[in-house]
């Protein structure tokens, strides 16, 4: 793997880091500015949303940059969002800061993908895309537990500064390690617009919103589920959500390794048994051993579903890949949303903490429904990789161009 990569993967674990992050700090972010804990929350709301509304539009104003030129813009946005966090005088000049630093996310996963996917053989780019989202889900396991610790420690401002020196770093090795790759010719926005055409691209996402929305749906409500359900104490919450994030880990590179010899097969084997462990979550929650590995197992399965799916959208949006891969980016963050708030639900009807994870099987084996269909589509329409009935013209003459 180029070292082009790491470099990507360091950018990737601070955008890991300062998303999570804020979840630990919220009390005293809370305490500092004399805001509510739920008012606090809409730092974590308007991150979500300013990376669903900024992967279209960012990716949309850099369609006529080079892709290392976008990258390094938005890893210096991603700088500028997280110091005026650090710096913030008032909630609301944070907030301003939360939705500035949520902008780059989605772009940079988008074009970060197609970067990675071009820098080796086609036999490696669910490897190459996966490289990348190690650097999202270490943060889980490094990142998001030392920043809390940092925060806790010795303030909240220090975390976000020193988020900010990791996306200076991201962004000298993007510019020493990345080679400049310009935007394919003939592409223009138009182009870009047609993937959404396509059938199996929209397939794709809904996958991504309904499999990882199942992953959340659990993950959401880990603190009461274990500390009242389980039994834990408040402080193993922090080492779970570590385990948590060493299944992502794991899952995220056996997910790159196996997409790239066999994708739908890995699709179907890992939505298929996340939507069982999430349905036995509701039963392993109830014993302290069973519902640590069943944490680990969430975030493996839900992870290995991350580089097939990103490389799927890639193959089908044919030439013009780049805002397709971004909206698929914001689609993690819906199926987030999403999720969340059904999961909230059924705890406010008087279900209990268990629950949601009912909501996860339900929304992953869906997202299953979704793999067969897609299957069966591009099984009609001929060879793997083809070009699905229902695609516009326009799209089949892109594809010709520009494959």
């Amino acid at each position: 793997m180029p070292l082009a990569l790491l470099a990507l993967a360091i950018g990737a674990f601070g955008i890991g880091t300062t998303e999570f992050v804020i979840m630990g700090l919220l009390p005293e972010v809370a305490s500092d500015y004399g805001v509510s804990i739920p008012t606090a929350g809409y730092l974590v709301t308007g991150y979500a949303l300013g990376v669903m509304f900024g992967a279209p539009l960012m990716t949309v104003l850099g369609t006529r940059v080079p892709r290392k030129r976008m990258l390094m813009l938005l890893m210096g946005l991603f700088i500028v969002g997280n110091l005026l966090s650090a710096l913030a005088p008032a909630f609301s000049v944070m907030l301003i800061g939360r939705v500035v630093a949520s902008l780059a996310h989605g772009a940079f996963f988008g074009i970060g993908s197609v970067v990675a996917a071009g820098l080796v053989a086609p036999d490696k780019k669910a490897g190459a895309i996966a490289m990348m989202f190690t650097g999202l889900t270490v943060a889980n396991v490094v990142g998001v537990p030392l920043g809390t610790l940092i925060g806790q420690s010795v303030g909240w401002r220090v975390t976000f500064a020193v988020v900010a020196a990791l996306g200076v770093v991201g962004l000298a090795g993007i510019a020493k390690l990345v080679p400049d790759m310009p935007r394919a010719e003939g592409v223009r926005l138009r182009h870009e617009m047609a993937a959404f055409k396509n059938a199996q691209v929209l397939l794709a996402m809904a996958m991504t919103v309904l499999g990882f929305g199942g992953v959340f749906a659990a993950i959401t409500y880990i603190a009461p589920m274990m500390t009242q359900v389980a039994g834990f104490a408040d402080g193993s919450v922090t080492w779970l959500l570590v385990l948590f994030g060493l299944g992502m880990v794991g899952g995220n590179l056996v997910g790159g390794r196996f997409a790239d010899r066999a994708l739908m097969p890995m699709l179907y084997i890992a939505l298929g048994a996340l939507s069982v462990v999430l349905a036995l979550f509701t039963l392993t929650a109830h014993d302290k051993i069973a519902s640590a590995v069943t944490v680990f197992l969430i975030g493996a399965l839900g992870f290995a579903t991350v580089p097939p799916l990103q490389k799927r959208v890639l193959d089908h949006a044919h030439g013009a890949p780049t805002l397709a891969s971004a909206v698929n980016i914001g689609a993690f963050n819906l199926g987030n949303a999403l999720s969340a708030w059904l999961g909230g639900v059924v705890i406010g009807a008087g279900f209990g903490y268990t629950a949601p994870n009912w909501v996860g099987a339900v929304l992953a084996a869906s997202a299953l429904l979704l793999a067969v269909l897609s299957a069966a589509l591009e099984r009609r329409a001929g060879a793997p990789g083809g070009v699905v009935a229902g695609s516009a013209p326009a799209e089949r003459r892109s594809a010709v161009a520009h494959h």
